[in-house]
Order: structure tokens, then C-alpha cells, then sequence
């Protein structure tokens, strides 16, 4: 099995609720293991440049609102198959759909604040780890 990194963020309503140390304790109970993570207030240009793939979509300026809505925590998560272990403890994206005992399932108020992002292959995980943190910032 291949050791993976990956991003994840526990978006504004998983801050918001205090649900920080519950959500990276499933990450690492689960064997993947926090290597960088940092609490930002994301800039409206940084929400849109990040989600850039959906700004086509209807949703998406209601995304960038609600990204930049109160602080999120942004990490990189090591371990074998560390993206599709981290998508599977996600859960899925509306949480009326994710399996019982997944994040979203768990802590999600709806589709639209679901309470955590993780990237869904390598190629995006790449992006996405870089997008927030700088190359020394990943060196670990």
C-alpha cells in the first residue's frame, strides 16, 4: 500500500461547533497522521481560486460565502491510502446519504455545511496541499 498525503479542512461549521479534536482524533485513530495543519480565516480570493473547479456551478458563490463565513483548520493528512481513507471517514458529501459513524453523518447540519473537505485523487491533492501550504510547510 502506498503512503499518501492528502488535504483536508474542517470547514467553518466544524470550527464553529468545536468539533477540531473529535474530528482529527477519527483521523488518527484511523491510522492517518496530521503532518501540517493550520486555523485561517480564508480570503474571498482564496475561496474562489481553491473551488475554481465549481464556479460554473449554481452553488458556488453560496460556497465561497460560506468558506469564508468563520475560521477554518486546514491539515495534511500522511498514511497508506491516505485519500480514500480520509474520503471514507468523510463520509458522503450530503450527510442524509453518509454511512452512519462518518464525520459528516455524525456532525453535518446539510449538504451545503458539511463540515469537512478532503481531496478526492492525488493529481487534486497535490493542488490542494500546495494551495495552502508552502513547499517548507510540506517538508515533513
Amino acid at each position: 500500500m502506498a503512503i499518501e498525503r492528502t488535504l483536508s479542512i474542517i470547514k467553518p461549521d466544524g470550527v464553529k461547533n468545536n468539533r477540531i479534536g473529535k474530528i482529527i482524533d477519527r483521523f488518527e485513530t484511523n491510522g492517518l497522521k496530521v503532518i501540517a495543519a493550520k486555523l485561517k480565516n480564508l480570503s474571498k480570493a482564496e475561496a474562489e481560486g481553491f473551488y475554481a473547479v465549481h464556479s460554473a456551478r449554481p452553488f458556488f458563490g453560496e460556497l465561497v460565502e460560506f468558506m469564508t463565513s468563520g475560521p477554518v483548520m486546514l491539515m495534511i493528512l500522511e498514511g497508506e491510502n491516505a485519500i480514500a481513507k480520509n474520503r471514507e471517514l468523510m463520509g458522503a458529501t450530503d450527510p442524509k446519504k453518509a454511512a452512519p459513524g462518518t464525520i459528516r453523518a455524525d456532525f453535518s447540519a446539510s449538504i451545503g455545511e458539511n463540515t469537512v473537505h478532503g481531496s478526492d485523487a492525488a493529481d487534486t491533492a497535490a493542488f490542494e496541499t500546495s494551495w495552502f501550504f508552502a513547499g517548507i510547510e510540506r517538508a515533513n
